[in-house]
């Protein structure tokens, strides 16, 4: 396992060591131990969530304001770009975002703490994406970051309007959003 910083200190990108033949392939998704030791976090995960998309779809940014989550996410099938935004005030990079491909043929993933809204977008024809979270999902304490919110200007890989859920389509700019204090 190689863990790899980002511009954004604390979101990681996780590298697994796949062992692969003719056969297929064979990689830990998740190892506590290891995972620890090369990260210094020792996490706690309490829910894992399955969802499956079609192209264009773009999911997020979401973020509960209590009961916040930490995530860590890959794709099973297909291709995303996969975006962290820092939601927490006092942070230096507040408002600032990373963001990367995860597909089922890299085998990356990343690492989203508290305090991060996270989001996608699906670039191939479907994508399964996989994550496990560190607190229980909690509707009411949800919100949504505007997924083309000027301020924090994601360069998102598309060139058509992606595909929202009602609930994405009413998040809130970066200036109205509830926040991390």
């Amino acid at each position: 396992m190689k863990i790899n910083a980002t511009s954004l200190p604390e979101v990681l990108i996780i590298e697994p060591t796949v062992f692969g033949d003719e056969r297929g392939f064979f990689f830990e998704s998740f190892n506590e131990k290891k995972f620890a030791e090369l990260t210094g976090l020792r996490l706690n995960f309490v829910q894992d969530n399955h969802s499956k998309s079609a192209k264009n779809v773009l999911r997020g940014l979401h973020y509960q304001v209590k009961q916040a989550q930490g995530k860590l996410v890959r794709v099973t099938a297909g291709e995303v770009f996969d975006v962290a935004v820092d939601l927490r005030k006092n942070s230096p990079s507040f408002g600032l975002w990373t963001g990367t491909h995860l597909s089922a043929q890299n085998h990356k993933q990343m690492w989203i703490p508290e305090g991060f809204a996270h989001g996608f977008v699906v670039l191939s024809e479907s994508a399964e994406f996989l994550y496990k979270t560190t607190d229980y999902w909690a509707p009411e304490y949800e919100r949504c970051l505007r997924w083309d919110d000027p301020t924090v200007n994601i360069q998102w890989p598309l060139n058509i309007t992606p595909i929202l859920s009602g609930k994405d389509q009413l998040g809130k700019s970066l200036d109205q959003a509830e926040v991390y204090l």
